[in-house]
Formats: structure tokens, C-alpha cells, sequence
């Protein structure tokens, strides 16, 4: 009798581990293979209207885009602190240097080893073209500069067009621009 059981637990083990069926082994539709299910003969569905990928959302235009509706805004989305600022010239030596130099004026290191010049940003042009503009030109390139949207994050990419904006601001600088309790520092360092 205790032989009979054995034998029967052993031939329902085995039976039971035969009709084991791992996820890789599950009947599934391999991608753009033909299906006899659907109607229109595709194992891929199409996605339905108004589908966004996962991270992809934009709830904020002015963030996301730089624009407000059709035209290139000339506000930031958030306020400029010093934090930013910081932010944006660390952004800006990594990113941004290499090809328009510390200053922004379009000779940085891999310019001077053959590559195009960029145009400064100290030209009247882009001095007087709004945030947004910059922001774009970071985000989806221009001529021969790359896009940056997969490289840099969003809030990033407002610091460093803060920091461009600092910059700009630097070529024309007088001493009464700077706030009365730090001009002595200032005049300490030039000395």
C-alpha cells in the first residue's frame, strides 16, 4: 500500500511538472506579425486618439515649449533666483562653453580646433530676442548646433538661458548696476 502511494504521489509530480507553461513560453503575437483575430488582419493596435507616452505629458506651454500660444515668450516660467543662476552657469560651462566659450562669444575650445563658430550672443540680434528663442534653440537645435531636449531637463535648460541673459548683460555692465553694498568687493577684486 505504501508503495502504491509513492508511486502515485511520483506519477502525479511528474504529470503536474509537464503541463508547467512559463511567461516566455505563453502563446502572444510577436510585433508586426499577422493576426486572424482582428479584423483588419494586424496583431499591433493602433493607438487610440489623444494617446500620450508615459513622461510625455505637457501640462505647461511656457515650460515645455517656450512659447505662449504662437509667439516666443519673453518671461521665464519660474522665478530667477540665485540658485538658478548658479544652476545655469554650471549647465552652461558643461553644455554650452565648449563651443560659445565662457563669455558667449562663440570661441570656445572646440571652435578654435576647427569646428564653425557659433555667433555671439553679445550681437544685437540675440540680445534682443526673448527667452523663449533661447530656450528653443536648446531644445531643437539650430544650423549646426544639436538639440539638447533628451541631454538636459527642462528646469535646466531656463537656468542656462538665465545665465545667458547674465552674460549679455556683463558685456555693458557699469558700476552702478552692481548694488551699492557689493560695489567695494567689486572694487577690491579689480584692484
Amino acid at each position: 500500500m505504501r508503495t502504491s502511494m509513492l508511486l502515485l504521489a511520483l506519477f502525479a509530480t511528474t504529470l503536474l511538472a509537464a503541463c508547467r507553461q512559463d511567461m516566455h513560453d505563453q502563446p502572444k503575437y510577436k510585433p508586426q506579425q499577422a493576426s486572424s483575430f482582428f479584423a483588419d488582419g494586424r496583431a499591433n493596435r493602433p493607438l487610440l486618439a489623444g494617446t500620450i507616452a508615459r513622461g510625455r505629458l505637457k501640462t505647461d506651454e511656457l515650460l515645455e515649449t517656450g512659447k505662449q500660444g504662437a509667439e516666443f515668450s519673453t518671461e521665464f516660467p519660474f522665478p530667477v533666483t540665485a540658485a538658478v543662476l548658479e544652476r545655469g552657469a554650471s549647465r552652461y560651462g558643461i553644455f554650452c562653453a565648449p563651443c560659445h566659450d565662457a563669455t558667449g562669444g562663440g570661441d570656445g575650445m572646440v571652435v578654435r580646433r576647427g569646428m564653425k563658430q557659433p555667433v555671439s550672443f553679445h550681437v544685437d540680434r540675440l540680445k534682443d530676442s526673448a527667452a523663449g528663442y533661447y530656450f528653443d534653440v536648446i531644445t531643437n537645435g539650430f544650423g549646426a548646433m544639436y538639440d539638447y531636449a533628451d541631454r538636459i531637463k527642462v528646469e535646466d535648460r531656463w537656468a542656462i538661458v538665465a545665465h545667458i541673459r547674465v552674460l549679455q548683460k556683463a558685456q555693458s555692465a557699469q558700476l552702478a548696476d552692481v548694488p551699492a553694498d557689493k560695489q567695494p568687493l567689486l572694487q577690491q577684486q579689480t584692484q
